[in-house]
């Protein structure tokens, strides 16, 4: 691909700057808009089955809005039709605004040659009359997620409806408990939008341009991995998004800005929060390190001896840098923090002010500090908690 000469030179904290603004860290948060607008602004909130401190979902507008109630977060995400959950950077929040703009994907998945579950005679046909006569239903109501195996020992019907969610004659339109509610796409999704007619072209220059407004600057792999496309996807439509050519100080490949993000410079205050490592801002670890100097691996699936940070370390936002991480959990009304890792003694104010906050988000009223590294911080910090 040959790039178009850039439209802007941006030095590293500029890129920096617009990269925290465009994700909502920088300048007045709008609060009216509260946890949709979050959702329409970031254009994809990933979900896991992580909680610890809360389910990274509700993290998001948290990091972003403050205290948001936590049953307030659920009932904007998920009623009034206002979202649906698709495959987007992974398992995500989608505004459903953006349901045509899943037509690409749901093609690729009916085109699909292999899958890793078999599918019996029947089973997707029974799942989806099921579904038309009962209403939404959770794969338990369908008839049990399991036969009883291993995790992935999926039932028949566990099967067809996940089938059927990918190809989108089903959508999921929330979770309860923790399970998908699934139900037919013709009932979840508005008339206007309940097509597939936009080409793949299409599709993905809407992802692309989308992509790019949220991040605000990026590369290619940047703005590709928004929302997992391929790199030769996003080279066949980024002359067409709107997104112009850039240059940025230290990155070594080439990066595309949102031109609205260049037009006024980004002013304001900055969160001082706590991140969920699936948080947007840093979900890429490439540009992590490359825009704030910070690496950052989410250590849940390692063994635990051999975890640095801990199992769900939540990095540490303030004054728009990443100052260290602390690995939460809680104990009835107590939040511990397991290992808190400061990056130098200006993080300590910081860090003790994220706990104080999360620890009222999440009904704490102590907070106790297990261990800290460097251990010449530990007095220090819980000084400052206390």
């Amino acid at each position: 691909m040959t790039t178009p000469p850039p439209t802007a030179e941006l030095s590293a904290d500029e890129a920096r700057r617009i990269a925290l603004r465009a994700q909502g860290f920088l300048g007045a948060p709008d609060r009216r808009a509260g946890v949709r607008g979050v959702l329409r602004h970031l254009g994809a909130v990933q979900l896991d089955t992580i909680s610890v401190l809360a389910r990274s979902h509700e993290l998001i507008p948290y990091a972003r809005l403050g205290a948001v109630g936590r049953p307030a977060v659920e009932q904007a995400y998920w009623t009034e039709g206002h979202s649906f959950e698709y495959w987007s950077h992974a398992a995500c929040i989608l505004p459903i605004e953006e349901w045509p703009h899943f037509a690409f994907r749901r093609r690729a998945y009916r085109a699909r040659p292999q899958w890793h579950h078999d599918l019996p005679d029947g089973a997707y046909d029974t799942v989806i009359a099921q579904l038309r006569a009962e209403g939404p239903l959770t794969a338990t109501e369908l008839g049990g997620a399991k036969n009883g195996g291993e995790w992935w020992d999926w039932s028949a019907s566990k099967v067809a409806v996940e089938r059927a969610l990918m190809h989108g004659e089903v959508v999921c339109t929330e979770r309860r408990g923790w399970k998908r509610v699934y139900d037919l796409a013709e009932r979840a999704i508005p008339d206007r939008l309940l097509h597939d007619t936009l080409d793949d072209r299409e599709c993905l220059r809407r992802l692309v341009r989308l992509a790019g407004v949220a991040l605000g600057v990026g590369t290619r792999a940047d703005i590709a991995d928004y929302h997992r496309l391929k790199g030769e996807q996003f080279d066949t439509v980024v002359a067409d998004s709107g997104l112009v050519p850039v240059t940025v100080e230290g990155w070594a490949k080439p990066a595309w800005a949102d031109p609205e993000a260049l037009a006024t410079a980004p002013r304001g205050r900055h969160r001082t929060t706590l991140l969920s490592p699936f948080d947007s801002l840093i979900w890429e670890r490439a540009r992590t390190e490359r825009i704030f100097g910070f690496t950052h691996r989410l250590e849940a699936y390692v063994p635990k001896p051999k975890r640095i940070h801990g199992y769900f370390a939540m990095p540490l936002l303030s004054g728009g840098r990443l100052l260290g991480r602390v690995d939460p959990a809680r104990e009835g009304r107590t939040l511990v923090a397991r290992q808190a890792s400061l990056e130098s003694a200006k993080a300590v104010e910081p860090m003790a002010r994220a706990l104080r906050e999360a620890a009222e988000w999440v009904g704490c009223d102590t907070v106790r500090i297990e261990r800290v590294e460097p251990p010449a911080l530990a007095a220090p910090l819980t000084a400052a908690l206390s």
